[in-house]
């Protein structure tokens, strides 16, 4: 499988026969360059969507509508985007499994908050979300955005993710000592990635301390992309 950041939280992954772009977040992503843009999306079989914040979903109609691919997530944001946009959607919900090609993704909780901007200020779209990404025996866990929490003791002893992409930028989510604890403390993870960080000032600049947190662990910080294979 490939990895492949595109800034912030956005990522290309290649994994079965899938290409799935989760949370891409291209068009004002201050990490992303606009040129490379046909090399990030081409291909692409679902946009996956962890929660309705604007660096996360917002380039979810667009690219839907663009590459006639379906949006992947939280049933009632789905379902608003389908009414609403009238975009090819998978709505489901946290324990929900669905099936994409010879991938399959659960939805998982996290602990944040979901809105996106209306007229009057935030609508409240459905639930923030992870992911658990599995194929052939090997499963990606994707945090989306949160804190670290005790249901990630149960999602070890369910689905034994052996990569985490963890947010651990900080003030909006965990910063890197509380990722690096969630790591330790919750999972049996080869291969760490964490992202939500470096893209602006307010957030964490590097990975030193989820390293120095996590020895015998491979942290992989990433390069925009640059595939991490595995």
């Amino acid at each position: 499988m490939n990895i492949i950041w595109l800034g912030h939280s956005s990522f290309r992954i290649e994994i079965g026969n899938q290409i799935l772009l989760v949370d891409p977040w291209l068009e004002g992503n201050p990490m992303f360059p606009p040129a490379r843009r046909a090399e990030a999306i081409t291909g692409a079989t679902h946009i996956l969507i962890s929660h309705g914040h604007g660096d996360h979903s917002s380039g979810g109609v667009g690219l839907a509508r663009e590459l006639d691919i379906p949006t992947v997530g939280i049933y009632d944001l789905m379902q608003w985007w389908e009414g609403r946009e009238k975009i090819k959607t998978i709505g489901f919900n946290k324990g929900g499994t669905v099936t994409l090609g010879d991938v399959r993704v659960t939805l998982v909780n996290a602990q944040h908050s979901s809105s996106v901007q209306g007229p009057d200020g935030p609508m409240y779209v459905g639930a923030e979300a992870g992911f658990m990404i599995e194929y052939a025996g090997r499963t990606i866990y994707f945090s989306g955005d949160t804190d670290v929490m005790a249901d990630m003791g149960v999602f070890e002893d369910l689905h034994h993710p052996e990569i985490g992409i963890l947010c651990a930028g900080g003030h909006f989510t965990m910063d890197m000592k509380r990722a690096a604890f969630a790591a330790k403390r919750f999972f049996n993870f080869k291969t760490v990635i964490p992202c939500h960080y470096r893209t602006f000032p307010l957030l964490a600049q590097n990975a030193d301390v989820m390293k120095a947190a996590l020895p015998g662990v491979n942290v992989i910080e990433p390069e925009v992309l640059e595939a991490i294979s595995l």
